[in-house]
């Protein structure tokens, strides 16, 4: 008795095995959400790229960090990023001035201690959902081929139940099973491609977010230094720059 096989993709899915079918759609699942993540998180990371070069820029553009300060409250979606772990520094600087701490040896590491909370934070904010597309990446090739090689099995188990075997009988069998491992691949491909990316534009990010922090501490530093400052030794000249680079102007404490 010959039963006509619908050959098609679609056809192929539905008269795939019941585990098959199970894990084809564990693999859809897992492609949809890779997307929504991938969607979601380059959104994200340009919006954090964006906010860092519009403070960097406000910054170096001189001022003092009080007025810094009062922009960043006015300004939307300043609670993340760059602007956030300024807010986290000049906080703890203004909690230290009004407990009387007046000295660099204390006021400037707990400064650092609130902008690396404030780091922890933004980099935790950053990273969320990258372990789930290093996880879809690494296990999904595997999950396919799980579905293709019991799909094979039972293809050719059915074969040995027949007195005649023909390739056109384990064909369709076969077929069905490989698109397990196709399927797994689909979903497994764009996940690392985008961990990759991701994570470095996270590393990218984040050495901007540590830079600025060593900054931020030698302006807090200076500028407490600057309120009482040490006598100069007379012969003490200031040297010309071989090759001057362009002027950044730091705000005022």
């Amino acid at each position: 008795m010959n039963v006509a096989t619908d050959m098609s993709l679609w056809g192929l899915v539905m008269q795939a095995s019941l585990l098959v079918k199970l894990v084809m759609l564990a693999l859809l699942l897992a492609s949809v959400g890779s997307w929504i993540v991938i969607f979601s998180k380059r959104r994200m990371l340009r919006q954090t790229q964006n906010d860092m070069e519009w403070f960097e820029d406000r910054f170096w553009s001189g001022g003092n960090l009080k007025d810094i300060y009062a922009e960043t409250q006015q300004q939307a979606d300043t609670s993340r990023g760059m602007p956030s772990i300024f807010r986290g520094g000049y906080e703890e600087l203004k909690r230290q001035r009004t407990a009387g701490v007046a000295t660099p040896q204390e006021t400037v590491p707990s400064v650092q201690r609130a902008m690396r909370v404030a780091l922890s934070r933004e980099l935790e904010r950053l990273e969320r959902g990258l372990a789930m597309l290093a996880t879809v990446g690494s296990i999904s090739p595997y999950v396919g081929l799980f579905g293709t090689v019991w799909g094979i099995m039972s293809a050719f188990i059915a074969l040995g139940n027949v007195k005649q075997a023909s390739l056109s009988m384990v064909a369709p069998g076969i077929a069905e099973a490989l698109i397990a491992t196709a399927m797994g691949l689909f979903a497994a491909i764009p996940a690392v491609v985008a961990y990759n990316f991701f994570s470095n534009k996270v590393d990218f990010i984040e050495n901007r977010f540590q830079t600025f922090m060593e900054e931020m501490s030698g302006i807090v530093e200076r500028g407490m230094n600057a309120a009482s400052p040490a006598p100069k030794a007379a012969s003490e000249k200031p040297r010309p720059a071989a090759n001057p680079e362009p002027v950044r102007t730091p705000p005022e404490l």
